[in-house]
């Protein structure tokens, strides 16, 4: 075996000598001068590293270069050389800053910064929606889809079960912030491990005390000066104890269960020593109280009871802090330390290493500092919650819907509206770019309220709750260049609420022409116009008000209408203030009362009164349902086809205090179910017919004439024939002729003159004159009864058709009783009950 000088074998081991060595791209020949290093739980790691080279190196060289940091164990010494000894660890990452410090005749003094990869999420960032994913779900995707990372490069070791989140927005903050707060939201953890075979870091994502590394164990020795004879080991131990919260109170609202009492709360500690007090949070983001168990044995996140224990687990991890010191360079983040020795109490049960920071130089030895919490079963490890980004105003958005061109608003059966986001760059689904949103309203209630429905592409303004991103609302519809308002400077006087299907309420505020105009375009522009009445260019056409349809028109009130023209100015007086008609009504009344005194004086009969009293009391301020027709200067009904008049169970009466004036083109006709009686006080009474026969006939009773002056008989052009059944008198002064039985029989108390050329008595004759026959009809009303049940049958619609085919319908009165049905024979009839169910048919007989 060949033997080496001692200056060969120096020369053999330079470079290795050093206890930490550095490496960028496989590149070796740098020499680590100095360096100094921050870690901690669910933070990334920071190693600043001071190394020189003898060679000038480019940034480029350096910069986004996979780079290694190995501690290396101290070697063994024979003699006076030192043999190089393993690896003790290796920090495996990627350079992120890179410094050329100073340089010499022999070599160039560098700094770099070697950190993880997720450190460089920082450099990158964008808003975007997240939605129906749980939090692990949206970094998983986050590091995959926006950083490539591979399936090896991040580990979740997680005991409870993350509910899909509606929806998740990440705004003005890079990737990293946004991982880390989500994170931080729901108390996972992460820490960082080394892959010895692909040289590289593994992130650890956990939420629970069994995914800690334990079986770490130092003993309690201080080293001796500067020398700490290579044995590893852990001094200078501090503590700090403060009292904390006793327990912690939640709350929260969800609209979507708004009963729902979302308040709970949470002591972890179990009332120990050192606690005081409550802390009450609102608003934490949760839906339900929670509660339940995971698959994994932990329980299902992201509840009230959830976020009460996380928070008091938060405030108790500042209870103990623990820190101490030491040269152990496999120290890290996230291992139970446990010290042998005799150490204080609070270190007993072990520590959980939080942070550290350490450094070394080449003329002095390595030293970390920790801090951690003493481990504890109950309380885990939480990070320290990130602030939520707020947005203080409004971002914009568009109103969207699953059909394109939708004619009608795309709602949830809340009501609730679905959104694109304009910030947003991804493509989703047409009609499912966010949430279902609510929308604000100036007016809201149960089932009441106000809700104009947003079509799809609608520009909208989304304001969000306390500010928070993840609680949007839509505050307000805007107008925009593709949907310009249909308010501008042209109509600035006008106030419009209109509807995509040209619904409308216009108000116009013009001085002087003011009106209000509601309308559809249903029935060919149903609408009712108030004021100063325009057309669609704006020209005048009329004042007052206007209620108009091309379809059907109904005017309903159950308590009584009343219609008159008498004015009212500036609006004054009651809104039934009738007397004007009132009086008319009860000027009519004794009119009428009067002109039937006298007709019952006269002998002829009197007219009923009885139901014009009455009406004039249920019209008077509208006691009972009626209609008051009032036209100070006049009332016409007029129709180019039928008009109807009638009264179903009461009389109708016509009162002028003046003419009454009928008039036909052709027929007119008058037909009473019972009397006829005309009666005229002064001036007289008249029938004339220009042409045609005029009948006068009694058909089953006596027919009288009588005059109290003259009576005139005359046929101006044709015969006066007098015809009796059974006998003819006519009698004046005592004298008289009487047909009889085919006899004459002349008689007075005085002379019979006959004045004549002469006389003849001639045999006996005859002269025969038919009487003319008179018609009798039949008629008769009927009672209905139930058939199945025997009761009356009151307002209730029929249809009776006579032998003849002829068919009369109706509604029987309150007492079930039919119209009188007339027939010129006694007759079968059939009754039919077109709305019965259960009678259907029966039969009657006129007589």
């Amino acid at each position: 075996m060949t033997m080496l000088s001692v200056s060969e074998l120096a020369g053999r081991l330079t470079g290795t000598l050093n206890r930490y060595s550095l490496a960028v791209s496989g590149r070796t020949d740098l020499d680590v001068e100095s360096f100094s290093a921050t870690e901690g739980l669910s933070q990334t790691y920071c190693y600043q590293i001071t190394f020189t080279s003898g060679s000038d190196i480019a940034p480029g060289e350096m910069l986004l270069q996979d780079v290694t940091f190995t501690f290396n164990a101290p070697g063994v010494t024979f003699g006076d050389v030192a043999l190089p000894a393993a690896s003790a660890r290796a920090v495996h990452g990627v350079v992120t800053q890179f410094q050329r410090l100073s340089a010499s005749v022999d070599e160039v003094r560098y700094q770099l910064t070697l950190e993880p990869r997720l450190a460089l999420l920082a450099n990158a960032g964008r808003p975007a929606i997240y939605q129906n994913q749980s939090v692990p779900e949206i970094v998983e995707q986050i590091l995959r889809q926006q950083h490539q990372f591979e399936g090896w490069q991040f580990e979740f070791r997680l005991r409870n079960s993350y509910p899909p989140r509606e929806q998740v927005m990440q705004w003005q903050e890079n990737d990293r912030a946004f991982i880390d707060r989500l994170l931080a939201e729901v108390g996972i953890w992460y820490r960082f491990e080394m892959d010895a075979r692909l040289k590289r870091e593994v992130v650890v994502f956990a939420d629970d005390q069994q995914f800690y590394q334990f079986d770490v164990s130092l003993p309690l020795r201080s080293p001796s000066g500067m020398n700490d004879n290579g044995v590893e080991s852990v001094w200078g131990l501090s503590s700090v104890h403060q009292v904390v919260s006793q327990s912690v109170r939640v709350k929260d609202y969800n609209y979507r269960q708004a009963g729902d009492g979302l308040q709970t709360e949470a002591e972890v500690s179990g009332g120990g020593e050192s606690t005081y007090g409550q802390v009450y949070r609102y608003g934490d983001n949760y839906l339900t109280l929670g509660g339940e168990s995971g698959e994994s044995g932990g329980e299902t996140a992201e509840g009230g009871d959830f976020y009460a224990r996380l928070r008091h687990e938060r405030l108790l991890n500042n209870q103990h802090q623990l820190s101490g010191k030491s040269n152990a360079s496999t120290l890290a983040p996230g291992q139970m330390l446990e010290i042998v020795g005799g150490v204080p109490d609070s270190f007993a049960k072990g520590v959980l290493i939080t942070t550290i920071s350490a450094g070394a130089r080449r003329d002095s030895s390595y030293t970390l500092k920790f801090t951690g919490i003493p481990y504890s079963e109950t309380v885990g490890f939480r990070p320290t919650p990130k602030a939520r980004p707020r947005i203080a105003g409004t971002l914009p958005a568009r109103v969207t819907s699953i059909t394109a061109g939708d004619t009608y608003a795309h709602l949830d059966k809340m009501g609730r509206y679905r959104v694109k986001f304009d910030f947003d760059l991804d493509n989703w689904k047409t009609g499912y770019e966010s949430l279902w949103v609510r929308l604000a309203k100036p007016y809201s209630g149960d089932t009441y309220g106000m809700h104009l429905p947003l079509l799809a592409g609608t520009e909208v303004a989304i304001a969000f709750e306390e500010g928070n991103p993840d609680r949007p609302y839509i505050a307000c519809a805007l107008h925009d260049s593709r949907h310009p308002d249909h308010v501008t400077q042209a109509n600035n006087k006008r106030n419009v609420i209109r509807t995509p299907a040209n619904n409308k309420l216009r108000m116009e505020d013009e001085r002087g022409k003011e009106h209000i105009k509601l309308s559809t375009e249903y029935g060919g522009k149903s609408q009712l116009n108030l004021g100063h009445l325009v057309d669609g260019s704006r020209e005048q056409r009329g004042e007052g008000f206007e209620l108009r349809t091309d379809q059907w028109g109904a005017i309903r009130a159950g308590k009584g209408i009343f219609i008159s023209a008498e004015g009212q100015p500036g609006a004054q007086g009651e809104a039934l203030d009738m007397s004007a008609a009132i009086m008319q009504l009860e000027q009519a009344l004794s009119l009428a009362k009067s002109l039937q005194s006298g007709a019952g004086i006269a002998k002829a009969d009197e007219g009923e009164s009885g139901s014009q009293t009455t009406l004039v009391q249920s019209l008077s301020g509208l006691t009972r349902a009626g209609v008051l027709l009032h036209g100070p200067e006049g009332v016409g009904v007029v129709s180019p086809k039928q008009v109807h008049i009638s009264s179903g169970e009461e009389s109708v009466s016509l009162v002028s205090r003046k003419d009454v004036d009928i008039s036909t083109g052709k027929a007119l006709t008058a037909a009473s179910g019972g009397k006829v009686s005309l009666y005229a006080s002064k001036s007289g009474m008249k029938l004339f017919a220009g042409a045609g026969k005029v009948a006068v006939q009694a058909q089953s009773d006596e027919l009288e004439l009588t005059g109290q002056k003259d009576v005139s008989v005359s046929s101006v052009a044709g015969r006066v024939v007098v015809t009796a059944g059974e006998e003819l008198t006519l009698s004046c002064g005592g004298g008289y002729i009487r047909l009889k039985g085919g006899n004459i029989e002349l008689g007075c108390p005085g002379n019979i003159l006959l004045k004549s050329a002469n006389v003849q008595k001639m045999g006996a004759a005859s002269f025969d004159v038919s009487p003319p026959a008179l018609p009798r009809g039949y008629g008769e009303f009927f009672i209905l009864h139930s058939e199945k049940t025997g009761e009356i049958m009151p307002l209730s619609r029929y249809r009776i058709t006579t032998s003849e085919g002829r068919v009369f319908e109706g509604s029987s009165d309150k007492d079930g009783k039919t119209d009188e049905i007339f027939t010129a024979a006694p007759d079968n009839i059939i009754i039919e009950f077109p709305d019965s169910l259960e009678d259907t048919t029966q039969k009657g007989k006129t007589e």
